[in-house]
Parts: C-alpha cells; structure tokens; sequence
C-alpha cells in the first residue's frame, strides 16, 4: 500500500457527486480513476472533479493498477458482482449501502473478502458521524443505563414513477434497502443481532416495498420498533430507551448534528457534535487509516454487522414478498 491512498470511484451517479467534495478532508486519500458503464458520463465526471482516468466500463477500473481501493455506488443489486472481482484482484472496497441486494450476495463477498484477506466496508456513514460516537460513548459510559429500546423512522414521499430506479425492482429499489437499512443498521448497533423479526408494509405496482414497519425483538425482552416509507414523510428521528434514562437523536438521525440526553431525574443535556465537510469524510478517513495500518475490517462498521443487518432487511423483504436479486451480469456490459 502507497502512503498516499488512491481512489476509484465506481458509478458516478448523485451519491458518489455527493461524497467527492469530503476528499479534501482526508489527508492522503485521492481519486485517480473513475468508471461507468458510459464513457462519456464518467469523463464529464472526471473533468468536473480534477480526476486523471475515465473508464468506460467496470472491468476497466478493476484492471487500473494505481487504484488501491473502490468505492462502490453503483445500483444495489450490482454491488455483488463488482465486490467479488474487485476482491479477486486484491482491491479493497467500500461499498454503498445497502451492501447488497440480497442476504445470499452479501454473504458472498464477506466470505470471499475473509478467505482473500481484502478490506471491505459498508459506506454505513451514520456510525463514523460525530454525534454519534458520542452518543455511543455516553451508553458505553452507563449514562443512561442499559439500552433496553430502540425507536427510529425514515421516510419521504415520492411520487410513484416506474422508470426511477427507486421504484424499479431490477435495480433494487424499494424503502427497505434505500432507507430501511439506515434504521436496521443504528438498531443492531445498539443492540447487536435480533432473534425475531415482524414486519406489516405495504408495496408499489412494480413489485419493490413502498413502506415497512419493523418490530425486532431479542430474547431478553428488548426491541427495536422501525419505519422506512417511500410513501410518506416522516421526522427522520432516533430515540434510544435506557433503565436510567435516554437518548434523543434529533433530525435527521442517519446523519445527525444534535443529540438530547436525558438522565433519569436531572435536566436534558443538548450535545452537538458537528461533522466535517458534508459527513462523509468520516467513513473516508477510516477507511484510508486502516488500510494504511493493514486491517482487513473496519472495527465501527465490521462485516458481521453488515452481514446481520442484510439479513434483518432480507427476512423483511420476504415476508413482504419482495424478491430482489443481484445481477452478475453487470461486469459484462
């Protein structure tokens, strides 16, 4: 691994537009490269971002030896197949959420990155966002004793149109992966895996889930109760339950600025904790500083959390009848 970290960007589309301006907070992280199944898209993106190489398809920049790592923003059920070729030429990812499309997928490559020893990492953002390591700190520290509960919401209202990618199933689309994984994804990471999920929705003509609520529970009486929505708005909002008290994560809560903690009998605490840039330079940073320390997995956003958070959205999606499905054709267009 070089001391500068060189970055391919792969799928340029509004997410990947979002995160490029970060990469000025990251120090020794650059783009080199960036690929898409269009030529002419991904060089108008190079030329607007100063970045050296265009690619015209995914196999390109898989084969592009000044790349040390991909970050992955293509369509969800795409992930998969450009995940496992990347790791099979020992490139290391990040990739968007949701990881992918199915359970089967993501435990794919997670076995294939462990076998090969790649670095891999969801691009879950909402773990490295400041308010929230403190938030983590505060329960790790007993400020509000036990977490016992978990309440989170995501939603907005789209108009229905079957041509966007949200509504069109082949591209996995639907409220589950696009918003359902930011709920399951703060869930499991306060209260580790559930035992039980339930889950009543509802769904779009073309087959992808317009909303879902999700009740996980464990063993020992604890819950998480969760909303995704593409068909309504909601606060975006997060509430963590303790025996002594809790925790308010002010809108909106997958990339927050303000937390309330609230002690059992004292007055509410107001902590903000801003981020850097637009927030993404956090999971940028941590995935630059351990591939410079030679780690395979982030410890904040490890793969076994990733793999049990897909799970919870796969069990989701059945009993929703949802049938997603990765496509491994997409390296051969």
């Amino acid at each position: 691994m070089t001391a500068e970290i060189r970055w391919g960007i792969v799928g340029p589309g509004r997410i990947a537009e979002s995160v490029m301006g970060d990469f000025a907070h990251v120090p020794g992280a650059r783009p080199v490269a960036v690929a898409s199944r269009s030529l002419d898209r991904a060089t108008a993106f190079a030329r607007q971002h100063g970045i050296e190489r265009a690619h015209g398809s995914y196999a390109d920049i898989l084969a592009d030896p000044d790349v040390d790592v991909l970050y992955v923003a293509t369509p969800h059920p795409q992930h998969a197949a450009i995940a496992l070729a990347a790791i099979d030429a020992g490139t290391a990812l990040l990739v968007e959420k949701a990881f992918t499309a199915t359970t089967a997928g993501a435990a794919e490559v997670v076995g294939r990155a462990r076998e090969r020893g790649v670095f891999v990492m969801e691009a879950m953002w909402t773990r490295f966002q400041p308010a929230v390591v403190r938030l983590r700190e505060l329960i790790a520290e007993g400020a509000i004793g036990e977490v016992r509960s978990v309440q989170a919401d995501l939603g907005v209202a789209r108009e229905y149109d079957p041509r966007d990618r949200l509504f069109a199933l082949e591209l996995g689309g639907g409220a589950l992966l696009d918003l359902g994984v930011y709920v399951v994804s703060f869930a499991q990471m306060l209260l580790g895996t559930p035992d039980t999920v339930r889950v009543a929705g509802s769904l779009f003509p073309t087959g992808v889930d317009a909303e879902a609520g999700l009740l996980l529970g464990y063993d020992d009486g604890r819950t998480a109760t969760l909303t995704a929505s593409l068909r309504h708005p909601t606060p975006g909002q997060a509430r963590v339950f303790g025996t002594t008290g809790w925790i308010d994560v002010l809108p909106r809560f997958h990339h927050p600025d303000t937390i309330v903690l609230h002690r059992a009998g004292g007055e509410p605490e107001t902590i903000t904790r801003r981020p850097t840039g637009t927030g993404y330079a956090h999971e940028l940073i941590e995935v630059t500083e351990c591939l410079r320390a030679g780690r395979t997995e982030s410890a904040v956003m490890p793969l076994a959390d990733t793999l049990a958070v897909q799970d919870v959205l796969g069990r989701a999606a059945d009993a929703l009848g949802v049938r997603h499905a990765e496509d491994p054709a997409v390296l051969r267009v």
